[in-house]
C-alpha cells in the first residue's frame, strides 16, 4: 500500500493543505508548531478512525470552524482508494471509502494501514499493561474485522458485568450469563493476542539486533490464561471467575480476563518493563514498531505506511542510519526538524 497524496481542509492549525508523498522514506522537515505532527495525526486517522493525541475529534477541528476534512489516497496493485473522513461538531464523523459512506468503523481496518511511533512509544514498553494491550488491539484490528468485533463486544459485556458487580446485587446466579459470555468471546481474544505475540517475537528480535548492532537478544511473552485452543482458554477463564469471585464482590470489579493481560519483554533475560534503561527501552520500542510493520506486511499481503513522529532527536547519528536502512523497501513518513537528519534517500517535504 502506498499513500500517494494527502489532503486536509480545517484539519488542527491548517486551513487547507495538499501534500504528496512518494515511495520510501518521505519526511515532513520544519520548525516547531507549524503543523508536521498534525499531517501525521491525519494519516493516521484515516487508517484507524482515530486520533492518537486526543480521544475527542471536536478538537481536531479549526478554531473557529464547524468542521474538519481528511482525505487520503492510497494505491494498491495498481487499484486507488480514498478515505475521506469528515469530522463535524454538530454530528459523528462521516467516513467514505471511494465516496461510498461507511456504517461501521470496522469496514476501515486494513484500508490503510498504518504503524505509528510517536513519543509517547516508550508506553508499550515502561508503562502499564494497558499500554501494551493497546498496541496489539491496535495491529490486530488492521489485521482482522472479527477480531475488532470481538474486541468491541468484549467491552460491552465487561461494562455489563462490572455495572451488576456495582450495583451490589451480583449473585452467582446473576453473574452465570455474563461469565459464560465474557469466556467465550475473552477467549477468542486471547488466542489471537497469543499469536499475533508468537509471529512478531522473531521480527521483533530481529529489528532489535539490527538496531543495537546485535549486541542486545530482545524476547516477549504473552502474559496471561494459558491454555492452546479457545476451549481451553474458555474453560480457564471460567475458573479465574471462582478464584477471584470474592476479589469481584468485595472490589466489585472483574478481575479476570484479557482486559488484565499484558506482554513480557526482555532483553537478554532482564525484564524491560521495570529494569531496563532509557535507551534499552527506547530501542526495544522502536524494534516493536518495526516487527509490528514487517509482521502485517506479511499478513495483509501489502505494507503499512509507517508513521514516526519526533524520533529522530532520540536517536544518535549511528541508530538514526540503521532506522533509515531498517525502513528500506517500506512508505514511512518521519517528522523532523532539521534536514540534516536525513541523506539522500530521504524525500523531505518543508512544512
Amino acid at each position: 500500500m502506498i499513500v500517494k497524496s494527502l489532503q486536509v481542509k480545517d484539519y488542527r492549525n491548517a486551513a487547507e493543505r495538499y501534500v504528496e508523498l512518494k515511495d520510501g522514506v518521505n519526511a515532513f522537515v520544519g520548525a516547531n508548531a507549524r503543523g508536521k505532527t498534525n499531517l501525521l495525526e491525519a494519516v493516521y486517522f484515516a487508517g484507524v478512525g482515530k486520533s492518537f493525541r486526543t480521544p475527542r475529534d471536536r478538537e481536531l477541528i479549526n478554531n473557529g470552524k464547524d468542521r474538519a476534512c481528511i482525505s487520503v489516497t492510497a494505491e494498491k496493485d495498481g487499484i486507488t482508494e480514498t478515505v475521506k473522513i469528515i469530522i463535524d461538531k454538530a454530528v459523528n464523523k462521516a467516513v467514505s471509502i471511494n465516496n461510498l459512506p461507511i456504517t461501521r468503523m470496522s469496514e476501515l481496518m486494513g484500508v490503510c494501514p498504518v504503524v505509528l511511533f510517536c513519543p509517547d512509544g516508550l508506553k508499550i514498553i515502561k508503562d502499564a499493561p494497558a499500554d501494551r494491550r493497546r498496541f496489539m488491539d491496535i495491529s490486530l484490528c488492521q489485521i482482522s474485522k472479527a477480531y475488532f468485533a470481538a474486541l468491541s463486544n468484549y467491552g460491552k459485556i465487561l461494562a455489563s458485568r462490572n455495572k451488576l458487580l456495582k450495583s451490589g446485587g451480583a449473585t452467582d446466579n446473576t453473574l452465570a450469563p455474563w461469565n459464560e459470555l465474557l469466556a467465550d468471546v475473552g477467549a477468542k481474544i486471547i488466542k489471537s493476542r497469543r499469536g499475533f505475540c508468537k509471529k512478531l517475537t522473531p521480527y521483533a528480535a530481529e529489528a532489535h539486533a539490527f538496531l543495537s548492532d546485535g549486541k542486545e537478544a530482545l524476547s516477549l511473552e504473552y502474559d496471561g490464561v494459558t491454555g492452546e485452543s479457545v476451549d481451553e482458554l474458555k474453560e480457564e477463564l471460567k475458573k479465574g471467575f471462582i478464584r477471584d469471585r470474592e476479589n469481584d464482590y468485595r472490589l466489585r470489579y472483574t478481575h479476570t480476563g484479557p482486559h488484565k493481560d499484558d506482554i513480557v519483554i526482555s532483553v537478554d533475560g532482564v525484564d524491560l518493563r521495570a529494569f531496563g534503561s532509557q535507551g534499552q527501552q527506547r530501542t526495544a520500542a522502536l524494534a516493536m514498531k518495526l516487527a509490528e510493520m514487517k509482521l502485517l506486511t506479511n499478513v495483509l499481503d501489502t505494507s503499512p505506511i509507517m508513521l514516526l513522529d519526533d524520533v529522530m532527536s532520540e536517536l544518535d547519528a549511528s541508530r538514526r542510519k540503521r532506522l533509515i536502512d531498517a525502513l528500506d523497501g517500506f512508505q514511512s513518513i518521519i517528522t523532523a526538524t532539521d534536514s540534516a537528519d536525513f541523506d539522500e534517500r530521504v524525500n523531505v517535504i518543508e512544512i
